[in-house]
């Protein structure tokens, strides 16, 4: 391929130079590059950034003359310790390639470094002032720190010095249960990671079986801004305004201020500081309750002291008792003198009260005074004699008029009309076959009873036989025998 570059010779007899298509040429440029230049760091100041919906990051590193097109691809943007911002100087690592759809050639950058710590600090200068400008460094919403936490979630890494230094300072303040959430403080993945652990325990349901801590600590050791730098990126920083449990930044030494710092609810100095204001000594407080305790039994006694001294003062200005019953004891015997004869003079009103009373209460005038009422009362004797009797009489003539209703319907006026009742053994026959099983017949008429013995008589044929003396009517069976 190294021909391709080479000075074509002179054609012969006329001929042609030799011909390459585009797809060579691009490939052939490109495996020059990539040849002769292999892994670069370039260094430069950082222009126009894009980010494409892929999550493909374009953008330009320039100097005062020339530019450099950039590309990082989506699995190697999250990987990046720094995100390119405009205007930033940077030291970006990579392999330079060309793209020959367009003829350009870029460098695909694998790290991006900022050149020096005054790059550094000119970014953090400017999104501190970006956040500032949106409010979340203002102390009207810094929230307030419990004063004694149940749980504590504390976000840092697992190993090293400053976990240990947090579990032992609570132990010998005042234990509480500890969440640990382990991070990475430093590198590419330590700003993602702090931003979900935040939001993780804010997750968290308060009482549920992985309790939500009341207080956050997120602790690192000290280091450069270097190794600081992922507690200043903004999405660190948003999480922890964002949180609604209180939260301690503790973050490097005293020296070091990171993002973090402004926008948590309390910055401590260091880890050991965090854990400090996270709780009270345990002995302190309990010495304070029994001051408190001893204070109040002090004043208790004090004030039921004072108040026993007002109230002897009071009773001393009060008379003796003696003194106050004298006058009642002595109002008391003089009416005990004058009940007797007042007893005496009510007994003689009230009987001559009586006498006078009694005075219009003579037999004559009570007689005089019963005989109206007497003639009164014969009268209404009167009365009701006369109304009882015509009552009676009523009744009477409404029972003669039913019993004539009674003879009228019963059968013996039948029998004055000309019917009989057989009977035969005792029993009303209703039939001819009944009369002739019967041994004896008896026939009763309206003036007597006739018995025809062994069976009805042919008719026709013989004397009747005579009638038996009329004996008292038998009453019939009802609604039975015949009547002919």
């Amino acid at each position: 391929m190294s021909d391709l570059f080479e000075e074509p010779e002179t054609p012969q007899n006329g001929g042609n130079a030799p011909e390459f298509t585009v797809s060579e040429i691009s490939g052939a440029v490109k495996k020059t590059i990539e040849g002769a230049f292999g892994r670069v760091r370039v260094r430069g100041e950082v222009g126009r950034v894009f980010k494409a919906r892929s999550g493909h990051l374009y953008y330009d590193v320039k100097d005062d003359r020339n530019v450099l097109a950039c590309t990082t691809w989506k699995g190697q943007a999250s990987r990046l310790s720094v995100q390119p911002e405009e205007g930033l100087e940077v030291i970006v690592t990579g392999k330079l390639t060309a793209f020959g759809a367009q003829s350009k050639y870029n460098l695909n950058v694998e790290e991006v470094e900022v050149a020096g710590e005054g790059a550094l600090m000119a970014m953090l200068e400017k999104r501190k002032k970006a956040l500032a400008a949106e409010g979340l460094f203002a102390e009207e919403r810094k929230k307030r720190l419990p004063y004694l936490p149940e749980i504590i979630g504390v976000i840092t890494s697992p190993s090293g010095a400053v976990i240990r230094d947090i579990l032992h300072r609570l132990r010998d303040r005042f234990p509480r249960k500890v969440l640990i959430w382990p991070v990475a403080v430093q590198g590419a993945a330590c700003a993602p990671e702090v931003a979900r652990a935040i939001d993780g325990f804010n997750r968290f349901t308060p009482g549920g079986a992985l309790p939500r801590p009341d207080l956050l600590i997120v602790a690192r050791g000290g280091g450069s801004i270097e190794d600081l730098w992922g507690f200043n990126e903004e999405v660190v920083a948003r999480a922890a305004a964002a949180s609604e449990i209180p939260l301690i930044s503790a973050v490097g030494h005293e020296t070091d201020t990171t993002l973090i710092d402004f926008v948590s609810d309390l910055r401590a100095p260091t880890p050991t500081a965090a854990a400090e204001h996270a709780v009270p000594v345990r002995l302190e407080l309990l010495g304070w309750v029994d001051e408190q305790g001893a204070r109040m039994s002090r004043a208790m006694g004090q004030g039921v002291m004072q108040r026993g001294q007002r109230l002897r003062d009071l009773a001393r200005a009060l008379p003796r008792a003696d003194t106050l019953l004298d006058g009642p004891r002595q109002r008391l015997d003089h009416v005990g003198l004058r009940l007797p004869a007042a007893l005496k003079g009510m007994t003689d009103a009230r009987r001559v009260q009586l006498t006078q009373a009694s005075a219009g209460l003579r037999p004559h005038v009570l007689a005089s005074r019963i005989a109206p009422q007497r003639d009164r009362v014969e009268a209404a004797g009167a009365r009701l004699d006369r109304a009882f009797a015509a009552l009676t009489d009523g009744h009477r003539k409404r029972l003669d008029a039913l019993e004539r209703m009674r003879q009228t319907l019963g059968y013996t006026e039948t029998l004055r009309r000309g019917y009989a009742v057989v009977r035969g053994d005792g029993d009303v026959v209703t039939s001819k076959v009944a009369a002739g099983k019967a041994g004896a017949l008896e026939i009763e008429f309206a003036d007597g009873v006739l018995a025809v013995g062994g069976g009805a008589a042919p008719s026709g044929s013989g004397t009747p036989p005579k009638a038996k003396p009329a004996k008292k009517p038998k009453p019939p069976a009802p609604e039975q025998g015949s009547l002919f």
